[in-house]
């Protein structure tokens, strides 16, 4: 069985074009949207997942648990983002801890989750053999609750770095014990807080990173590409005060990739209506989005809502959407087509500019 493939792009010229693969029966519960209402093509018709609660997800019954606090991988260092206390502090019921979870296997793997952050660092993965001076801040996903440090981490920074990119990986904070307080902007403001830092930071050192200051971008997932989607909207005025000479340097992302987002649509008060946290204009970076039509946990209509305002913006933007994958498969390879995304990331960031062909 094939699996079906939409790929939607908007160019500054303003064209939506469209490439389909061979039909697919969809396994998820069908709820038949016209996309035309949308404002996007025509009749296309698009089949929308029942939206499951993220928490369950996230279920760790069975998981291995770990005393030990996360470490980057070996002859790399944390580096902390905030030259004194954390702003907006607030207390946290426990240390960092570092969680396998071996129930929800991913490519036949277990991954990696750390909780309470309550000390937000970067990890600076240099580019391996030629360095193209692009880079990349990689925001994981855990639905602010968590963050998954390695199929949307580790493993992202390992990919970017091989194809001469400089990664980033931010560990930004993900309350725990304060629930009702924890979710997208500004529930908790501060995984914002440290996404605009680590941009700023890493703009004030891309000369000492060999990187060039004109194509730094993010890349998330998850609740992480809702973070792509707010330092996207919200550069023009920073969510904290200044601390030093960084927080001079831009925070706006040259170009942005968000994968499987979440959130987006959240604090509505209708069924298509995007985040009003979000407010895009035509100055948001260009962007990439991917995601499956049967994500049982963002519903596809998140991608769909942000593409949506990004078109209307004038902002160049290119959506591809899956008939089959799901949800938090980071680049790990399966039998699913989607699973090579990266190859689609890859000729993305070759046509706009930010590395070579």
């Amino acid at each position: 069985m094939t699996s079906r493939h939409r790929r939607l792009s908007l160019r500054p010229n303003r064209t939506l074009q469209r490439t389909c693969g061979g039909p697919a029966r969809l396994q998820s519960a069908r709820l038949v949207a016209a996309v035309a209402q949308f404002g996007l093509l025509g009749r296309m018709r698009i089949a929308i997942p029942l939206l499951l609660t993220f928490s369950v997800a996230f279920a760790f019954a069975d998981e291995q648990r770990e005393t030990n606090v996360w470490e980057p991988p070996s002859g790399l260092k944390q580096l902390p983002i905030w030259p004194g206390p954390v702003p907006d502090a607030r207390p946290f019921s426990g240390p960092e801890r570092l969680k396998t979870n071996t129930k929800d296997l991913v490519a036949g793997r277990p991954w990696l989750v750390v909780e309470n952050v309550s000390q937000p660092t970067i990890t600076v993965f240099p580019p391996k053999g030629k360095n193209t001076g692009a880079a990349a801040v990689v925001f994981p996903g855990g639905h602010y609750w968590i963050l998954v440090m390695d199929l949307e981490g580790t493993e992202i920074c390992d990919w970017l770095t091989s194809k001469g990119i400089t990664a980033i990986l931010l560990k930004y904070r993900v309350p725990a014990e304060s629930k009702s307080r924890s979710g997208s902007y500004p529930n908790s403001a501060e995984a914002l807080q440290d996404a605009q830092r680590a941009l700023s930071l890493v703009r004030l050192h891309a000369a000492q990173w060999k990187i060039d200051p004109h194509k730094i971008g993010v890349i998330g997932f998850s609740a992480g590409g809702h973070l792509v989607a707010a330092t996207s909207t919200l550069f023009d005025k920073r969510v904290y005060k200044a601390a030093d000479a960084a927080d001079k340097e831009s925070c706006r992302p040259d170009f942005a990739i968000a994968v499987y987002p979440g959130h987006l649509m959240e604090k509505t008060s209708k069924d298509f209506e995007l985040n009003p946290y979000l407010p895009v204009s035509g100055n948001a970076p260009p962007t990439l989005l991917i995601q499956a039509e049967d994500d049982p946990v963002a519903p596809i209509e998140n991608s769909l809502v942000y593409f949506e305002a990004l078109k209307k913006a004038g902002v160049p933007a290119e959506m591809h959407l899956f008939a089959h994958g799901g949800h938090a498969f980071g680049l790990r390879r399966t039998e699913q087509p989607i699973t090579a995304w990266p190859q689609l990331a890859e000729t993305w960031l070759q046509t706009i500019g930010m590395v070579s062909k």
